[in-house]
């Protein structure tokens, strides 16, 4: 995902602001506008949930949706 899309996502239990913890940036070149995040987790500015970002796809599902279970 890019850095770029902290500006719109929101907690979907909240609607308030996340931010970006751990991350792990694909290689861009030094370009950091272009910058991939491929893992990490973003955490609700509010609340404080967590939600994984793996292979550069944040899960958004609300805790009680989310499978635990590894694939």
């Amino acid at each position: 995902m890019k850095e770029s899309l902290l500006d719109i996502l929101r907690c979907p239990l909240d609607k308030h602001e996340l931010e970006l913890e751990n991350a792990t940036y694909a290689d861009t070149d030094g370009d950091t506008d272009a910058a991939e995040v491929v893992s990490g987790e973003l955490v609700c500015t509010d609340c404080g949930e967590r939600y994984p970002i793996d292979d550069g796809i944040p899960n958004l599902l609300p805790p009680d949706m989310r499978e635990e279970s590894p694939a």
